[in-house]
């Protein structure tokens, strides 16, 4: 990896575990800030002070953020928060996520509890860092999703699946929406399934799966801005190829938007 990941300045969602974290120790390594998200102010803490103490991280270069995403307002102040402290932000990676529940749960906002962390929080989130994220050549947002988002279908008159609830249905539907989103023009991004690897997700997936570090290599490739991306362009770990075709159909990307700017409650 080159250095040309040296000086910038990355967010990374969920980083306190699996891939989120072997992303973080990587771009650490790099030279970059990285902005390291987790749920309670203590998770982040941890793992900034675990970064420090096994992979040699400078402690300058790492800035613990909460939020805890099943609360939108928590999203709402992180935002502010790096918006504030961060007027430049290069690169954003939008990786926190979490299986469906085997009962169907809504959050206090309203919404099923992993549409609402895998895909709404990020939609807020991207959308509040707007102004922060460069728009200079290699600034970026990279959405981890999955491959089981081509299982998934976006219930438009039922996105809370409250008639009709199966996790794997609940959990591909958020991994489709995260993926669609990277074809907003508003920002460009892409979205890279990093593959099974050991996490917190891989019940979904099965019993085996690769290191999470190997997942993390493909998601930092893709935060190097040595490496050139095409806005919406999504990878199979390194490999560009077709995401589901609903990833690519501008109506969805506008109909998904305006979906979204409504459950966070947010006019567009």
């Amino acid at each position: 990896m080159s250095s040309s990941l040296s000086g910038r300045t990355v967010l990374v969602t969920g980083a306190t575990s699996g891939i989120g974290y072997e992303t973080a120790r990587r771009l650490a390594e790099h030279g970059s800030t990285v902005l390291l998200h987790g749920r309670t102010p203590e998770e982040a803490e941890a793992a900034a002070d675990r970064l420090v103490a096994t992979a040699g991280a400078d402690g300058a270069r790492l800035r613990p953020l909460a939020a805890d995403f099943v609360r939108l307002e928590e999203v709402e102040n992180l935002a502010h928060a790096v918006v504030r402290e961060h007027p430049r932000l290069d690169v954003l990676v939008n990786n926190a996520a979490i299986a469906a529940p085997e009962r169907h749960t809504l959050t206090a906002d309203g919404n099923e509890v992993s549409f609402q962390v895998n895909f709404l929080a990020h939609y807020l989130l991207t959308t509040m860092l707007e102004p922060s994220l460069t728009s200079d050549p290699g600034g970026r947002v990279v959405n981890v999703s999955s491959a089981l988002h081509r299982s998934g279908a976006i219930q438009w008159n039922d996105p809370q699946r409250v008639r009709r609830y199966s996790r794997l249905a609940a959990y591909a539907q958020s991994q489709l929406a995260l993926t669609v989103f990277a074809a907003d023009p508003r920002v460009t991004a892409v979205s890279v399934d990093p593959g099974v690897c050991e996490t917190g997700l891989l019940p979904l997936y099965g019993h085996e799966g690769a290191p999470a570090s190997e997942g993390a290599g493909h998601v930092v490739r893709l935060c190097d801005p040595a490496t050139e991306i095409v806005n919406g362009a999504y990878y199979d770990r390194s490999e560009r190829v077709a995401p589901a075709p609903a990833a690519t159909e501008d109506r969805t990307v506008k109909r998904l938007n305006k979906l979204a700017d409504l459950l966070v409650g947010h006019t567009a």
